[in-house]
């Protein structure tokens, strides 16, 4: 009988690291949004990492959507970032 891999608790644990993960995040236009949370995901990631930045504007301009996308190393670093957006008064909401 073969032997039964455990049921993961997320999808975080069904990601081979280190690999490459795109994170959207959203927020209210202005205040340097994309500065703010650039620096926020950058502190969890290796010096020389390159992190790729793309944007989008929601229909009324309110909002402000990024992905960033960047190399992943564990799950825990990714956890991290998440809580930091999390606690972050200009994120809306992340994915």
């Amino acid at each position: 009988m073969a032997d039964k891999k455990p049921t993961p608790r997320s999808a975080l644990e069904l990601i081979e690291y280190p690999s490459r993960f795109p994170l959207k995040v959203f927020g209210n236009r202005g205040v340097e949004f994309e500065a703010i949370v650039l620096a926020l995901v950058r502190a969890r990631c290796p010096q020389a990492e390159h992190i790729e930045v793309s944007q989008r504007s929601s229909k009324t301009g309110k909002y402000i959507a990024l992905t960033l996308t960047f190399t992943a190393y564990s799950e825990q670093q990714i956890k991290d970032i998440y809580q930091d957006l999390y606690q972050c008064e200009h994120v809306v909401m992340s994915l």
